[in-house]
């Protein structure tokens, strides 16, 4: 077989899947659960939803695909804050797959 004149076929199938020659392949991607609080769950109308981020996604990607979403949440990323699994975050910090992740509006009270 001569490489020179070996060409290769790609479809792009979706935005997560090519096909080469046949055979499908799969970016890596996570999947997280996102769970919202207070006016945050007001603003994405719902306490809980699940989440399918590339490979390598932070906090903050998550933020910015649900924002794609849900524009008001502009307005709430420098009051708000994250947690995964429990634990406060930085909004740098990368997702793995499985992880929950809350995010939490400013409290006040007294």
């Amino acid at each position: 077989m001569n490489i020179a004149n070996t060409r290769a076929i790609v479809t792009i199938l979706s935005v997560n899947s090519v096909r080469f020659e046949g055979i499908p392949v799969e970016e890596a991607s996570v999947t997280i659960r996102v769970l919202a609080f207070a006016r945050l769950r007001e603003i994405l109308d719902s306490p809980e939803r699940t989440l399918e981020l590339p490979d390598g996604a932070s906090v903050d990607d998550a933020w910015a695909s649900l924002q794609r979403e849900h524009a008001a949440l502009a307005g709430e990323v420098s009051s708000s804050r994250a947690a995964i699994n429990g634990k406060l975050v930085s909004f740098a910090q990368p997702l793995c797959d499985g992880d929950e992740l809350a995010l939490l509006p400013p409290v006040s009270g007294g």
